[in-house]
């Protein structure tokens, strides 16, 4: 066997042995780092499988069900287009196991302009504008503004307003209790319950006082119409008023 010929035999050889060394190094790696559980956290407007479909879908389902592939390219993500969500790590919990974390917008509230639901932030921001309700934020009536822009303030007249928002939606949150609707009519707050409302008054100071002991009057009030007047303290009688609607 002359040189020429053993050298090109060696060579062949040191290729089949790269080719096979990839090939065994790559099926390693898709079988190892193939994703057969998948825990979602932190998601309240999308479902687990929507969160999913999100991240994975648009590539190779080798890509998309590979953990590897997951961590890396979520790493620093920038969400953009995705109505509600600020940010998204997927982690690797083992090489089949990943967990992704979801943080959403923080949305104090909504309002209804030109038929369409435009929610805001803390700061009267306008962060999302959609045509489908999301369930568990209230919508917020009695504000004026003239105009409503996405990425913009809500234009009211007393930007401070939205810090009564917040408050509240905290408030309801922490007592898990669900309005439908918050109302301002000038310094009066307003709650509303399916057919039920809740005259809260202007006392900023009674405010958690009087949400706190909401959910005990809310059970008795069940499938009832009517205004439950909390706007002041009944010294006489020791408790609120409700008056039934006729």
């Amino acid at each position: 066997m002359n040189k020429r010929r053993k050298k090109w035999i060696l060579i062949c050889l040191g290729v089949l042995a790269v080719i096979a060394g990839t090939l065994y190094a790559g099926n390693y790696i898709l079988s190892t780092y193939h994703v057969n559980t998948v825990y979602v956290d932190g998601n309240f407007h999308y479902s687990d499988e929507e969160i999913q479909e999100m991240l994975t879908g648009g590539v190779p389902e080798v890509l998309g069900t590979n953990s590897l592939y997951l961590t890396h390219k979520y790493k620093n993500w920038e969400v953009q287009d995705i109505p509600f969500i600020d940010a998204v790590t997927v982690e690797a919990l083992a090489p089949d196991t990943v967990k992704i974390t979801v943080y959403e917008k923080a949305l104090a509230g909504y309002i209804k302009y030109l038929d369409a639901y435009m929610y805001f932030d803390k700061d009267g921001y306008i962060v999302e504008n959609s045509s489908v309700r999301t369930s568990g934020i209230p919508q917020i009536t009695g504000l004026s503004f003239s105009y409503a822009v996405l990425g913009q303030p809500l234009p009211v007249e007393d930007p401070k307003v939205f810090e009564d928002v917040l408050t509240i939606t905290k408030l309801l949150d922490k007592y898990e209790l669900s309005a439908d609707r918050i109302h301002f009519k000038e310094d009066d707050v307003t709650l509303y319950f399916a057919e039920v409302e809740v005259a809260l008054g202007n006392e900023r100071g009674r405010l958690e006082n009087k949400i706190m002991n909401l959910p005990q009057f809310m059970e008795t009030l069940e499938g009832k119409r009517g205004i439950l007047h909390m706007e002041t303290y009944d010294e006489t009688n020791g408790k609120y008023i409700f008056k039934p609607s006729e």
